[in-house]
């Protein structure tokens, strides 16, 4: 977008000395040595503020004590808090891990703020800067995205960069804001970061060991900067429990040696909202004035019926025609089943509703934030043929298996909304007789993506998949074929996906006006150093009402 044709924008409130003054908690802790970084006592993971509202916003901190303990805090319209306009008090308690939260209300729309807490014996937390939300007409409105943050396999680059820039207004996390595994297992003991050492060493199962995860995640400086200077919206994706989640179990959970899944469930979700500057509720709807509608779903935990595993179906088939009748067979049958549920009922009846409403408001997007890809990815059937030597077995097969199912019309990934196309359908259905314009932010598969969306031939909105943070994407085990040839080869096989990058980490900024969405996709120059350099960018805009990209 030319310069001229910008939005103008709410002033940030944030000088060059402010800049600076922010920048110092952070600054120190990355320059403090490892054995300097306990989390000890007092202020230990500066501070956080979310689920922003025109009114009103989420403040977050931790405070340890010997006893919980009562804490004030204050917003500002100025960083030195002279001009006040509001305060109140939280407990920080041993009983939510000393982390402690509070609601401003009744600030003005569209406005910067600063704010801090104070113990009682007169320290101080950093201070942070937050936001409301803009009500009535909006020229435009920034979000910046993230996804998939690993910390063991190197540093979060696209936070710190994110905050650097200090170019938008909101950031949105759509999940897997840690990883659950153990030490050595993802990444292994050759992928990972030597200086980014996990605690604790084990698979997170117990409340305390989600609570220690996070702490070792929220001590990052680039993670708590990020927090620091914007509020955030966040969802929660599978690792924050365990890979592969769904309502009544996941992948990498064992009963037998794990103990009941709704117990690791309820300790996983309990640790998050401590944590995270999030609240209680699991789904949201957020109004950018009558700019957007944030839908904020749950595509995990709630309402998820099992994912299909395809070796299953085929189990037992031995030649290529058996193993094609029995993808046919599944096809045709049990993957269209009409009542197969990812959001569950009451979800869906609650977004078809707010869908409608926003458009009968008379808000320009409505933007859903939420964790899978929604649109139809199958492998290139060509693939098989393109893997060179050096593939272990299993990955082999598992890539010849998706191959034959792509020739039967089946998807690539069982666990994204193309293993629930009755859902899809009923959501996209629901989009088009709201007259949506419709816009999915997704995360989850570590790559970037853009979809033209389509329901039986109606156009029904793009979606923007977001590459990860940290977590590596389909460069790290297809290494035998070029990203720009893996990109192609996908691109070629999925009428709906028009863009794709399969090899670099980063984040997405999507400005949203009245007439166009435009995406910047940033690729920061790797994850093993810590740096804000970027290694470069993609620019596509979708026009409002086309449901359509421009590349």
């Amino acid at each position: 977008m030319d310069t001229a044709t910008q939005p103008a924008r709410a002033a940030t409130a944030l000088t060059r000395r402010t800049l600076f003054t922010l920048a110092g908690a952070s600054a120190a802790l990355a320059a403090a040595p490892g054995a300097a970084r306990g989390f000890g006592s007092g202020f230990t993971h500066s501070v956080a503020s979310g689920e922003p509202a025109a009114n009103s916003v989420l403040l977050w901190t931790r405070f340890v004590a010997e006893a919980e303990t009562q804490l004030t805090w204050q917003i500002s319209t100025s960083e030195d808090f002279t001009r006040p306009v509001a305060e109140g008090s939280t407990a920080a308690s041993p009983a939510r891990d000393w982390c402690a939260k509070g609601v401003a209300t009744g600030l003005a729309p569209n406005r910067w703020y600063f704010y801090r807490f104070i113990a009682p014996g007169g320290a101080t937390s950093p201070v942070g800067r937050t936001r409301t939300l803009p009500e009535g007409p909006t020229a435009g409105f920034k979000l910046a995205v993230f996804s998939c943050s690993n910390y063991g396999f190197g540093y979060f680059n696209a936070y710190g960069h994110a905050a650097e820039a200090n170019d938008c207004d909101l950031a949105v996390h759509l999940g897997d804001y840690i990883y659950e595994y153990g030490a050595g297992t993802y990444p292994d003991a050759g992928e990972a970061a030597p200086e980014r050492v996990l605690d604790p060493a084990t698979e997170i199962v117990a409340l305390t060991d989600y609570r220690l995860r996070y702490a070792t995640y929220r001590a990052d400086p680039d993670c708590q900067r990020l927090h620091q200077v914007l509020p955030m919206i966040a969802v929660w994706d599978d690792h924050e429990s365990a890979n592969d989640s769904w309502k009544d179990g996941a992948q990498n959970h064992q009963s037998d040696t794990e103990g009941e899944w709704s117990v690791r469930k309820a300790m996983a979700k309990q640790a998050y909202r401590e944590w995270m500057p999030v609240g209680d509720e699991v789904t949201a709807a957020y109004q950018i004035g009558d700019l957007a509608t944030l839908f904020k779903l749950d595509t995990r935990l709630e309402g998820r019926d099992q994912q299909f595993d395809l070796g299953r179906v085929i189990d037992g088939q031995k030649d290529p025609q058996a193993i094609t009748a029995a993808l046919t067979k599944f096809r045709d049958g049990t993957w269209a089943e009409p009542e197969r549920q990812l959001l569950g009922q009451a979800q869906e009846a609650w977004l078809a509703e707010g869908l409608a409403a926003s458009t009968a408001s008379g808000t320009s997007w409505q933007v859903l934030v939420q964790q899978v890809l929604i649109g139809n990815l199958r492998t290139p059937k060509s693939l098989a043929s393109e893997l060179g030597d050096g593939l272990p077995d299993y990955i082999r097969k598992r890539l010849a298996v998706s191959s034959l199912a792509s020739t039967v019309g089946l998807p690539l990934n069982m666990d994204a909304w193309d293993g629930y196309p009755a859902a899809r359908e009923r959501v996209f259905k629901a989009a088009l007789n709201a007259d949506a314009n419709l816009l999915v932010l997704a995360g989850d598969t570590h790559n970037g993506w853009a979809f033209e969306l389509a329901q039986d031939g109606a156009k029904v909105g793009v979606e923007l998949g977001v590459c990860s943070v940290s977590s590596p994407g389909f460069e790290s085990y297809l290494k035998s074929i070029p990203p720009e040839k893996m990109a192609a080869l996908l691109v070629a096989e999925n009428e709906q996906l028009k863009w794709a990058d399969t090899a670099q980490r980063g984040y997405m900024v999507v400005e949203l006006t009245p007439t166009r969405a435009v995406t910047e996709y940033r690729f920061t120059g790797g994850v093993k150093q810590r740096s804000t350099k970027l290694a470069g960018t993609k620019r596509i805009v979708t026009e409002k009402g086309s449901a359509g990209l421009e590349f």
